[in-house]
């Protein structure tokens, strides 16, 4: 009699396998979570890049960043775009005051803010430094 060789997995391989996909999903899905709120998120950062360009050139042209505020031609800077007081796509509100420009994202990007805060140096240059709740959740640097 010739013994047949049996093919197949056993029920430890099909278990380990198992166990092996359970870890990964374990993992995987919470930093899916985490990489598409950040993705979101950019969309808060781009919003403030038109403000940006437009403090720099009201600093420029008034030699400081007290009128650095959307407004008339007057008291403020009327190339600054205006606030942003109602939600629009992941962006909360948007506001520029004496230069510094704050946004604050929804829900759906954990309500984190970004805030630029200029300093104008004597020979009339602007450096920018990046703050708010972001940096701590990973979403801006």
């Amino acid at each position: 009699m010739c013994k047949q060789k049996e093919q197949g997995f056993t029920l430890i391989e099909l278990m380990i396998v198992i166990a092996i996909i359970g870890i990964l999903a374990a993992v995987a899905v919470p930093q899916y979570g985490i990489y598409v709120q950040k993705s979101k998120f950019s969309d808060v950062i781009s919003s403030t890049f038109s403000a940006k360009t437009a403090v720099s050139i009201c600093a420029q042209e008034r030699n400081g960043l007290a009128t650095c505020t959307p407004g008339s031609l007057v008291t403020n800077h009327p190339g600054i775009p205006a606030d942003i007081a109602t939600p629009q796509g992941f962006i909360q509100s948007l506001t520029t005051a004496s230069g510094v420009i704050t946004a604050t994202g929804t829900s759906d990007v954990g309500d984190h803010t970004y805030i630029l805060t200029p300093t104008w140096n004597a020979n009339s240059t602007i450096n920018w430094t990046v703050g708010g709740t972001c940096i701590g959740a990973g979403f801006c640097r």
